[in-house]
């Protein structure tokens, strides 16, 4: 059975997909770009201030399920410019303590003309 994740605690979808859908104890969460969960406008202009409001749309995605970082057991992030790796680096390795496994790209655009983008896979439990 697939559960839906739908919460204000993080921006909702600006496409035809979802938050994240949980299936058998894994929940897949889509990439979180830096908007506002309110506002639906980009948060910043730096990849610091990008990257820590992806990590609070993160954390909002996380908290909805009761999910600690954790149990986040993959990453797939995008940069836009691959020079911003060690600042993205330094703010990314502060919430996702456990080290999950990661895949890291630079990309030709995101959405919106965002700096950064990740994706999450992570460990729910037994449903």
């Amino acid at each position: 059975m697939l559960k839906y994740v739908d919460t204000p605690a993080a921006p909702a979808a600006i496409g035809p997909y979802s938050q994240g859908i949980i299936c058998n104890g894994i929940a897949f969460f889509s990439g979180a770009i830096p908007l506002n969960p309110e506002t639906m406008e980009v948060t910043g202009t730096t990849i610091s201030e990008q990257t820590e409001q992806v990590m609070k749309n993160i954390s909002g995605l996380l908290e909805s399920e009761n999910i600690p970082f954790a149990n986040v057991i993959k990453t797939t992030c995008f940069l836009a410019d691959i020079k911003d790796f060690g600042t993205f680096n330094e703010i990314y390795a502060k919430y996702f303590t456990g080290k999950p496994a990661r895949s890291c790209v630079a990309v030709k655009d995101l959405p919106k003309g965002v700096l950064c983008e990740v994706e999450v896979i992570a460990y729910v439990g037994e449903e």
